[in-house]
């Protein structure tokens, strides 16, 4: 593995930083200003930073080359460098560094797995009406698997209806922790429930795009995460559809092919979430050391307590092995393909969310009592970081995986 920086990866990484410095951490107080301010209402920063990130081809970073499915004769072109996933790994952990940046490139959860799902497995006419908008910046978009009523970490037990009537589908069910349903501007969702409950286990599913204002459809509640809204991020919601009839165009790939798309959904998104991940262990670290030199007890500065300088090494040593799995696995993606790194996409996603969480945790204490408020951010990244051990499949899922494979080796 060869994890050297291409001079198109530097030019990038330069481009980024530089855009980072200049605009995006300068907007973080004006940001939060509005974010109180003004709520679930679409916020002027992000406009204005999304106008300039597009303006200096700082767009759309996450789509690799060949997202496509071959057997597709849907050709699409738009706007974007098409970099490598081990190129965009370093893009995506600065874009981390600031929880809400990465909606400022159009490189957003969870518009970015939704964009790869539709360059992927969309015909020409769905990709017309809903990917270019979503390339273009001009709405959102949200995926709607989850359901209170049964276990959703397994993908077959989802109940959610989608009955072919004429030329067209109904559907009838319930989701939750719908992420990105509350933003003003989310305009789709993609629906995934069971259009043949005695087929096949795995063929029991399929995925439908729904227009978020169809008839039919209930925003029941808002949910909350550690008290924390989202509400600039559109919220996590909890969704009812009853008798919602959509066009049978709409159905994504087919009939039963549910499954196989939220497979090849999920594992570009797993690795981005890692890769944004490190970005915030990385700020976390940086507080927690600026904190202790800047803080004296018992006759000496903290940072020169032995069981801090522990504590340091130990984060250090986390995070760059966290950032070494993340990139072999983006390597093996782009080398072998998804499903050949299928183990390592596993491993990175369990390993570093509960990095970021030490090093946060650490960075906390290390505040002491402003840990835990607003006024650093640490509450808030933690609450964000201990979600992501849920997002994309629970930890126990991926394990599962991981020593599935393991065994595997053996028998």
């Amino acid at each position: 593995m060869n994890f050297d920086l291409s001079e198109r990866a530097q030019h990038w990484q330069q481009k980024l930083r530089s855009f980072m410095e200049e605009h995006v951490y300068p907007a973080e107080a004006l940001y939060r200003q509005q974010a109180r301010e003004l709520g679930w209402a679409a916020l002027p920063v992000i406009g204005e930073l999304k106008q300039r990130a597009r303006g200096a081809g700082l767009w759309n970073l996450f789509m690799p080359p060949g997202s496509g499915a071959p057997e597709l004769d849907h050709t699409f072109h738009f706007d974007s460098p098409r970099l490598t996933n081990v190129e965009y790994a370093p893009l995506a952990e600065m874009m981390g560094r600031v929880l809400w940046a990465s909606e400022i490139f159009n490189c957003s959860a969870p518009d970015t797995g939704n964009m790869e799902l539709l360059q992927r497995y969309a015909t020409r006419e769905q990709k017309d009406r809903w990917l270019e908008p979503l390339m273009n910046g001009e709405f959102r978009s949200a995926f709607l698997m989850t359901e209170p009523a049964v276990a959703s970490s397994d993908a077959t037990n989802i109940r959610t209806e989608i009955r072919r009537d004429g030329d067209a589908y109904v559907i009838n069910g319930r989701k939750w922790w719908a992420s990105g349903v509350g933003h003003p501007h989310c305009n789709v969702y993609i629906v995934m429930g069971k259009t043949d409950p005695a087929a096949k286990t795995y063929v029991q599913q399929s995925m439908i795009l729904v227009p978020a204002k169809t008839p039919g459809i209930t925003v029941v509640r808002h949910l909350p995460v550690f008290g924390y809204d989202h509400a600039d991020h559109g919220g996590h919601m909890e969704v009812l559809f009853e008798n919602v009839r959509v066009p049978a165009a709409n159905l994504l790939l087919g009939e039963g092919k549910g499954f196989e798309i939220s497979q090849g959904r999920l594992g570009p998104g797993r690795i981005h979430h890692a890769m944004r991940i490190i970005g915030q262990a990385e700020v976390a670290l940086e507080k927690t050391c600026r904190r202790l030199l800047t803080r004296t007890a018992f006759g000496k500065p903290i940072a020169e307590q032995s069981l801090w300088e522990e504590r340091i090494a130990e984060a250090r040593t986390d995070i760059e092995m966290t950032r070494l799995l993340c990139l072999k696995a983006a390597y093996m993606m782009d080398t072998v393909g998804n499903k050949v790194a299928r183990t390592e996409i596993a491993m990175i996603k369990v390993a570093a969310p509960k990095v970021a969480l030490r090093v946060i945790d650490q960075a906390i204490q290390a505040h002491g009592g402003a840990g835990v408020g607003e006024d650093f951010g640490l509450a808030e990244a933690y609450a964000s970081m201990r979600m992501l051990r849920l997002t994309d499949g629970p930890d126990e899922v991926h394990n599962r995986t991981i020593a599935k494979l393991e065994l595997a080796k053996f028998t």
